[in-house]
């Protein structure tokens, strides 16, 4: 088993990262592998409603991130998305990747366990936390608890490994995160069938 853990924080080992590590080795001590992308400080594309996903089943845009996290996801029995928040709400180039990603990789994603972490100085992470679930409940897959809300606090490089209660709600993800992946057993009952989609606009 396997858990894609997302860094959506533009510093490659910031408090983030911390938060996101601290999941990962419960998971590991609980039998599960974890990988790691790190969106990175570049520029990130967003959509553009082309709608030419539709046509070739992935998004248009050819860019490496893109490409690296939907080959993960092909492999991933579960998903943690974290970010730092600014002005209360996930770091903007998380968001543009994460609509590519949950508008043209359903396949990939669908009934798959997920979380997000949120890292902030002091208020926002609600907020931000909130954003992040709406990805998940879009996409029917399972929104893994804690024993709070996933959120760690610092703002210096760092200070995130002083919050004694954050990082303990981030082993406590990690274990449930675990649990949940090893109780979806391979040969429990299949995922209910969808009705076909409807898609209804206000405008008459």
């Amino acid at each position: 088993m396997k858990v894609l853990l997302i860094n959506g924080s533009p510093r490659k080992e910031g408090n983030t990262f911390i938060a996101l590590s601290e999941v990962a080795k419960a998971l590991e001590n609980s039998g599960v592998i974890s990988e790691l992308i790190h969106i990175g400080s570049k520029a990130v594309q967003g959509c553009i409603a082309c709608h030419k996903c539709f046509e070739l089943g992935r998004c248009v845009f050819q860019d490496e991130l893109y490409n690296k996290v939907r080959e993960s996801l092909k492999s991933a029995d579960g998903v943690i998305i974290g970010s730092p928040v600014f002005y209360a709400g996930p770091n903007g180039s998380l968001c543009a990747l994460l609509d590519r990603v949950f508008y043209t990789c359903s396949e990939f994603l669908d009934y798959k366990p997920a979380a997000s972490v949120v890292v902030c100085r002091r208020g926002g992470a609600s907020a931000a936390f909130d954003r992040l679930n709406k990805y998940f409940t879009i996409q029917n897959m399972p929104v893994v608890p804690s024993q709070y809300w996933n959120s760690v606090h610092g703002l210096m490089p760092g200070e995130a490994g002083q919050d004694a209660e954050g990082l303990q709600t981030m082993r406590t993800l990690g274990r449930n995160m675990a649990w949940m992946l090893k109780n979806m057993k391979p040969g429990s009952e299949l995922p209910p069938e969808p009705e076909e989609r409807l898609m209804t606009n206000f405008i008459s």
